[in-house]
């Protein structure tokens, strides 16, 4: 599989990575051998980028990815994890709970480094929390090698620059976006000039936007308002029409910019991890990529947002 530099980390990441949400049940009910096959898969097929958080699945998805992971050459793959956010409503972003974290990821990963240790989901946070305590732990973990980069996560745009334009320059060497490179959404799209301009690694996840173009749909907790719903249901149902998968058309659609270093897909079924990686290493059809945008041009770039007042996105639903 085709590789990318992750901005000035020096860490050359697979353009297809394993977002490991999956394997906490995040989106459907999982067994845990599935989810293991599915791991050793991704990584037989070329994946060499994997991202996993505490919060995930109430740290299910870390222990299971430990278990994947035992018995495999620590080279074969680049480990990222996170730190501040840990059960549904509870964020802790303090310098003590940030190493505490990383020592609970370590031991349910059955690793002693992280390669990336990553700020999750900031709009939750104080930015000044964020730049003023959070951050520098995780440097200091890293110049005690304990972990090798520093990355921050988000769903509104605006935390990334508010952020980014007042932590001192490289201390922060990655983002993580996601349902903002998309078919219907590509407002990340208006930020890549910045990344590269500071060097800054760009992980894009949820290319399929948490479900929404998906023939099983969005699950119950999913925000999107409902016109963005029945529109992505459209170009579901076109796709689907014509025997066309729209996530393959998806996939290949994310990884195909080359100012993005890798795209996150989430499986817990080894299959499917297959079918993404088949279609990652593809040229997209560009007759059906126009179709599929066409239909989903009324509700481009419409969005949700979340997180404190102060950290939201303006929303055009």
């Amino acid at each position: 599989m085709q590789l990318r530099p992750l901005g000035r980390t020096g860490l050359d990441v697979s353009i297809l990575g394993f977002g490991a949400s999956s394997l906490g049940g995040v989106f459907r009910a999982t067994d845990d051998d599935a989810s293991i096959r599915t791991v050793n898969t991704a990584l037989d097929l070329g994946i060499n980028f994997i991202d996993v958080a505490p919060y995930y699945g109430a740290t299910r998805a870390e222990t299971v990815l430990g278990k994947a992971l035992r018995g495999i050459e620590r080279s074969r793959y680049i480990l990222a994890t996170k730190v501040g956010q840990y059960g549904e409503g509870e964020f802790d972003f303090s310098a003590a709970r940030v190493i505490r974290s990383l020592d609970e990821s370590c031991a349910r990963l059955g690793v002693d480094y992280i390669d990336l240790l990553q700020c999750h989901d900031i709009e939750f946070a104080s930015i000044d929390q964020i730049v003023d305590e959070t951050i520098p732990a995780l440097i200091a973990l890293k110049r005690a090698g304990r972990i090798g980069h520093v990355g921050i996560t988000g769903l509104p745009l605006k935390v990334f620059p508010a952020v980014l334009d007042r932590a001192p320059a490289r201390w922060v060497e990655t983002v993580l976006s996601f349902c903002h490179y998309e078919l219907n959404d590509t407002s990340l799209e208006s930020l890549l000039p910045y990344f590269a301009g500071k060097g800054v690694g760009v992980i894009n996840a949820s290319p399929t936007g948490m479900g929404l173009l998906t023939p099983r749909g969005v699950p119950a907790w999913h925000p999107a308002p409902p016109a963005l719903v029945a529109a992505a249901r459209r170009a579901v149902d076109y796709c689907t029409s014509i025997g066309a998968d729209i996530v393959k058309l998806a996939v290949q659609f994310s990884v195909a910019n080359p100012a993005i270093a890798t795209t996150l897909v989430g499986s817990a079924d080894p299959e499917n991890i297959r079918r993404n990686i088949a279609a990652a290493c593809e040229p997209v059809d560009p007759v059906l990529l126009a179709r599929a945008q066409e239909i989903l041009r009324p509700v481009h770039n419409h969005n949700f947002t979340r997180g404190r007042p102060e950290n939201r996105d303006p929303v055009l639903a």
